[in-house]
């Protein structure tokens, strides 16, 4: 299918065929029939990417802060690899559009097929023949009517429009002002109008004000001299009750005008994205309120809300970014908004480059509402590449289908599998069709899909890579093994006991022909300086003492690795890292953990914690997790004491080793090796050479049921046991009297 894409770095954007996507639980799958360019948010956003690397910096020096952390971190190789990774992310543009649903998820059961639908959210409602739709991003458009979908694709500005209006709380004969008369300020009119205000517009454009008077406004115009003026008439010279600020402009004369024409104890509202530098003056003489109207409602930037679909009770909350979209399109079934006088232009999806010129200002012409159109024909989602669609099946003994293509799978995994080994990239499979398509590109993968079957029962593929969201890991896994695939996971392998069960079940199944080989990423082991440490370690014939320190840095509360449901925590997420990393130099695997929580208060979601592990050669380690530092400060450190000797190891870049009274420093001076390359080709060769994985089975069961202990201990508040060796055997007793009892029944039948 077409989608409209920007590049990050030049801000080009282009008309680009991707894989259709899949439905997602939760969502529907609506087939586009129009969809808005907003050429306030659209054109800021367009405008940002535009600028040169300097010019980005300048208008975001928080972002160029956290680069020199980075920097002064990981060293400038692995930050410029970073940098340029994201820099390389295709961004989907659109947030406004209607089309007909054409897939149900799971869960949803007040969306049917066929029905004619209106959709919002950047990254969801975007400019794209298909796209999956949460269902509370979603609104029906009202059956009886005869909304078209260019109309009904104005409803998420719309709602934008509603929600300010109950930001500003205005009632039935009120005065107010709108400034800014741009295609949010128009629908602001209008609705005002229709909830019975009286209505002054302004506008630097003389025919943005014409129009809006032609719309409803009571009055309009161009001058800030007569708008003052014709708000003191229409107010008998009191000021208007409420000022609605809709412009989008860096400049804060809108919001400093709009506290000239209020009355006292009025209300500002700003809508549009403006400048809010404001003279204290005026507000403090009037004891004018000042607000700020975030969006299109209650739900907006809730992730519970949007992505999971818990809707708010409507007796506590009336008016969701739901129920706004709903609103505004009863407002259209009942003509009392107008918004075809408000397109300008109309462009079908092949031509959709041309509408951000426009916005962009590389064109003289006068525009307001700009509409991409789409025409119905069959997607698929699966894309071959048509430059790679004659290319043989390999005979390469490494055949990758990859799952998932976030900004760790292109800026760390891919870079690794590449420079590591000769394998024959074949499909790459995301939820997100650009991306997919991105990946496909920019690696050379001969073909990308939306739907993970195709990676999972292609016959060329033989390895399958796994770096998508945690919850979706343990199905993959099993799917991939099963299959008879060799499996290469990012951590987590799993997020609960039952799940590694099952893994360990279908992995220690008989198989009918070579055994495929399991590896997890912990990629420490393979680290040029862990791997030299550990060669320090092995004359310390003794149980070894460690202290890791990890300065991991904060993630906002509802990032999804903190969410139980798809990343597990960080303590499934990223802890395993470590507690492997421990059992690696100890060479023994976790018998005994103690969690010990700090409470730090609001901003931290469980992210703080200080492990005790008691190691079965009798070894004793404790892990500092800490999300309350500065992330200036190094990140991973980890010392080690025994045999008469002391190692050191800060952030895979500096290693000390202290014995006899000698000191030996190495360093790593551009950049931080982690060990990302030498795991792959470890396990690249394994593969080639038909050896055992580099990581046993083993260990890989004994470092994630360790890390599941830790929750188990952090929930009872005391120490939790394992024995790796009995988890396992327990997990295959069930198969095993199954085997049994189907021999049995054989041998009756004979």
């Amino acid at each position: 299918m077409k989608q409209v894409l920007q590049n990050v770095r030049s801000g080009k954007v282009a008309v680009v065929e991707v894989p259709s996507p899949k439905v997602a639980p939760g969502c529907v799958l609506v087939r586009m029939g129009a969809s808005l360019v907003s050429p306030g948010t659209e054109r800021a956003a367009s405008e940002f990417a535009s600028k040169s690397l300097l010019q980005k910096a300048r208008a975001r020096p928080d972002l160029v802060r956290d680069v020199i952390e980075k920097i002064r971190r990981d060293g400038v190789v692995s930050a410029a690899n970073v940098i340029r990774t994201r820099l390389d992310q295709p961004l989907a543009l659109g947030y406004s559009s209607a089309g007909t649903v054409i897939g149900v998820g799971d869960g949803i059961t007040s969306i049917r097929l066929g029905d004619r639908v209106a959709c919002a959210g950047v990254g969801y409602a975007v400019h794209a023949e298909v796209a999956s739709v949460p269902r509370l991003l979603v609104a029906r458009i009202p059956a009886s009517s005869d909304i078209s979908f260019e109309e009904a694709a104005f409803t998420t500005v719309g709602a934008v429009a509603l929600h300010g209006i109950r930001t500003a709380d205005v009632k039935l004969g009120d005065v107010v002002a709108v400034i800014g008369l741009g295609l949010l300020g128009q629908l602001t009119v209008q609705v005002l109008k229709a909830a019975g205000c009286r209505v002054i517009g302004m506008d630097l454009n003389a025919k943005r004000a014409e129009l809006a008077q032609r719309l409803g406004a009571n009055q309009a115009c161009h001058s800030s001299t007569e708008f003052v003026d014709l708000c003191m008439s229409e107010s008998h010279h009191q000021g208007t009750d409420a000022v609605l600020v809709t412009a989008a402009t860096p400049s804060s004369d809108p919001v400093n005008l709009a506290a000239t024409v209020a009355r006292d104890r009025g209300v500002v509202v700003a809508v549009g994205t403006v400048g809010m530098d404001i003279q204290r003056r005026n507000y403090y003489e009037k004891e004018l309120e000042f607000r700020v109207s975030r969006s299109y409602g209650p739900g907006r930037y809730d992730t519970a809300y949007e992505q999971k679909g818990r809707d708010y009770p409507i007796g506590y909350v009336r008016w969701t970014e739901t129920r706004n979209m709903e609103a505004f399109l009863q407002l259209l079934a009942e003509r009392k908004v107008e918004v075809k006088s408000l397109i300008t232009h109309r462009f079908p999806i092949e031509r959709a480059e041309e509408s951000y010129e426009i916005i962009q200002g590389r064109s003289t012409e006068d525009f307001l509402g700009l509409v991409i159109t789409y025409s119905e024909k069959a997607e698929s989602p699966v894309l071959r590449l048509a430059t790679r669609q004659n290319v043989r099946p390999s005979e390469k003994s490494i055949r990758i289908g990859l799952l998932g293509a976030g900004n760790f799978a292109m800026s760390t995994l891919l870079p690794a599998v590449k420079r590591a080994s000769q394998a024959d990239l074949v499909g790459v499979c995301a939820a997100s069709g650009s991306h997919a398509r991105h990946a496909a590109d920019k690696f050379g993968f001969r073909y990308c899909t939306t739907d993970e079957e195709e990676i999972l029962h292609d016959s060329v593929v033989n390895t399958v890579v796994i770096a998508t969201r945690h919850h979706l890991h343990a199905a993959q896994v099993i799917k991939a093994l099963t299959t008879g695939k060799h499996v290469f996971c990012e951590k987590p392998l799993c997020l609960t006991e039952d799940e590694l069960a099952q893994i360990i079940s279908v992995h220690e199944k008989p198989p009918s022909e070579g055994k495929p080989l399991a590896m997890l990423g912990f990629n420490r082991r393979f680290a040029p300086l862990a791997i030299e440490l550990k060669s320090f370690l092995v004359r310390m014939h003794e149980p070894l003492a460690m202290h890791y320190r990890i300065n991991a840095g904060c993630f906002p509360p509802n990032h999804w690795v903190n969410d139980p449901e798809q990343g597990g925590g960080r303590i499934l997420g990223e802890i395993c890292h470590f507690v492997d990393f421990m059992s690696y130099l100890a060479d023994a695997p976790a018998v005994e953990i103690s969690t010990h929580a700090l409470d730090n208060g609001a901003g931290y979601s469980g992210e703080n914690v200080v492990l005790l592990i008691r190691f079965a050669d009798g070894s004793h380690g404790n892990i500092t997790y800490l999300a309350n530092g500065d992330r200036a400060f190094s990140k991973e450190r980890i010392e080690i004491f025994g045999g008469g000797a002391v190692a050191m190891l800060d952030d895979f870049r500096r290693l000390e080793l202290v014995r006899n009274g000698r000191r030996r420093v190495v360093r790593s001076w551009f950049r931080q090796d982690k060990g990302h390359r030498a795991e792959w080709e470890a396990f690249a060769g394994a593969i080639e050479n038909g050896s055992a994985a580099p990581i046993p089975f083993r260990d890989l069961v004994a470092s994630t049921l360790a890390t599941l202990r830790i929750l188990q201990s952090q929930a009872a508040g005391v120490p939790a046991h394992l024995n790796v060796d009995q988890f396992i055997d327990s997990c295959l007793q069930p198969a095993l009297t199954a085997e049994c009892a189907q021999m049995a029944e054989a041998h009756t039948l004979c």
